[in-house]
């Protein structure tokens, strides 16, 4: 079984059209939408199509509190549940659904991955009407994570994802306290660790036309704190290792 994860803020006029593009695009997968109380009516309008769908539910929380927490509540739900695939993807349709199959396919694969990113950054990926400070900020976090983390995913900053359920119930979630992109890079960054393997399958990310980004200057502090605090943890590692062999 597939779980599509759609966590949402303010969010009534995108999310519709996300909904019905996955149910199109991935007609056997069931949707959790996570609201966050939103003001603008997304969770009303969640609970109204849920009661026509029997494949799209809807978990509330009683107030904002970030997009980690929401995924968390959401690998949780699915987790009690029993599916085998748990997707991230964005409400505000920049996650295009008709590229949820190839995400799918390759979670499927023989090789079975612990996880596929959808990447804007590896060949045939592309962005579509992103501004040049939007491009520069993402390549730039993406490029510093792979030099202070070592690591060769290129999009790890990336919230368009399959899960294999299996992995997930294998890390400690309980220890992740990450929100916006650094949740995204410490849930790479633990796969990785624990030894799990990583596929970047290639996607065209469009920028928002409705709604408003959640973008902040506190996001992109976390992240830079957080993804450098790690990396001199893991090099001082690395030259202990070196240390003791020599």
């Amino acid at each position: 079984m597939i779980l599509v994860i759609i966590p949402t803020y303010n969010e009534r006029a995108s999310l519709p059209r996300q909904v019905d593009g996955v149910r199109a695009a991935a007609p056997d997968a069931h949707i959790l939408v996570v609201d966050d109380a939103s003001p603008d009516g997304t969770g009303e309008w969640a609970d109204a199509r849920a009661g026509e769908d029997a494949h799209v539910h809807v978990l509330h929380r009683p107030g904002k509190q970030g997009l980690g927490a929401a995924y968390l509540a959401g690998f949780a739900w699915a987790l009690e549940r029993g599916y085998d695939l748990v997707s991230e993807m964005d409400a505000d349709g920049s996650h295009r659904a008709g590229d949820l199959p190839a995400l799918l396919a390759a979670a499927s694969s023989p090789e079975v991955p612990d996880l596929v990113i959808g990447s804007r950054w590896v060949p045939g990926g592309s962005v579509v009407n992103w501004p040049r400070h939007r491009l520069v900020l993402s390549t730039g976090a993406n490029r510093y994570v792979r030099l202070a983390l070592g690591i060769a995913v290129h999009d790890a900053t990336a919230g368009f994802r399959v899960y294999r359920a299996s992995t997930l119930r294998s890390l400690d979630l309980t220890a992740v306290e990450s929100q916006g992109y650094c949740f995204q890079v410490d849930m790479t960054w633990r796969v990785l660790r624990a030894g799990g393997t990583v596929v970047e399958v290639p996607i065209t990310f469009v920028e928002r036309d409705a709604g408003a980004s959640k973008m902040s200057r506190a996001i992109v502090g976390e992240a830079l704190v957080k993804v450098t605090r790690w990396g001199l943890v893991h090099r001082a590692r690395q030259l202990a290792g070196l240390f003791r062999r020599g």
